[in-house]
């Protein structure tokens, strides 16, 4: 603690933080899509790897006493790989179809919060500097990107809008949420778990136009190449732009929402 300030295990919440977000969930869906589809895994096989590794990942980022920006990111796009897996799993394989896989995921989505919410009193990011902390922040931020995967899927796939309209709506939405931010009194963090669920479902646009053939309205890249690609230009983002921890005010009472 410096001054009163207690440093967050995430990082500060920027313009630089939404830009590899997206970046992040966007090769989420190419690289799972690359496992799942491309190696003919399956979604069940997929989502078994992707989680593996989330696990591993998050457990040595929990371990860790400060922020550490390439391993976050990791960990983000672990649950961006992960997610794309399983929404697909729960969407296709389980055959609840995106409605009932997108409500499913809402309401984990929504329990998991509330859960966060009745331990610590507040679900805000800045409050994220303790293993338990970390473990609801983790929790949600999975259920958040699995649940975006399927919003995705469900606005592209079924509303007649295609990649490119179902990106336009998500992208309006974001839009619409830093509005707020700038210009109205809106709880910040009610404004930031909005947001952080609409990055899931435009990145989730992007690679389905990244990857899908051109007969589909995508760009017919191949998954492996799209997926390398947005790999260069994450470690390119981390590596040249600056980010550091968030924080909080020591006193508990400072960060409710």
């Amino acid at each position: 603690m410096k001054d009163g300030i207690v440093e967050s295990k995430v990082p500060e919440v920027t313009v630089i933080f939404w830009i590899i977000k997206v970046l992040a969930t966007t090769l989420g869906e190419t690289g799972g899509d690359a496992v799942s589809m491309s190696m003919n895994l399956g979604y069940a096989v997929s989502s078994a790897i992707f989680v593996g590794i989330f696990l591993i990942s998050v457990a040595g980022q929990i371990s860790v006493r400060k922020f550490h920006p390439f391993l976050y990111w990791f960990v983000v796009i672990a649950t961006t790989t992960a997610g794309t897996t399983m929404a697909d799993f729960a969407d296709r394989s389980l055959g609840i179809g995106y409605p009932g896989g997108s409500s499913l995921l809402f309401a984990l989505l929504m329990i998991s919060l509330a859960v966060w919410y009745r331990s610590e009193g507040s679900i805000s990011v800045n409050t994220v500097s303790t293993p338990r902390v970390e473990t609801f922040y983790w929790i949600s931020i999975l259920f958040s990107q699995t649940l975006g995967t399927a919003l995705g899927d469900w606005m592209a796939d079924t509303n007649g809008l295609g990649y490119e309209g179902g990106a336009l709506v998500f992208g309006a939405g974001l839009a619409v949420s830093a509005a707020a931010y700038y210009l109205t009194s809106a709880s910040r963090t009610a404004l930031f778990w909005a947001a952080f669920i609409l990055t899931r479902p435009l990145g989730a646009t992007l690679g389905d136009l990244l990857d899908k053939p051109l007969a589909n309205g995508g760009m017919a890249f191949s998954r492996y190449t799209a997926t390398v690609i947005l790999a260069a230009l994450i470690v390119a983002c981390v590596t040249l732009l600056p980010q550091r921890a968030g924080g909080h005010p020591g006193r508990p009472e400072a960060s409710k929402i």
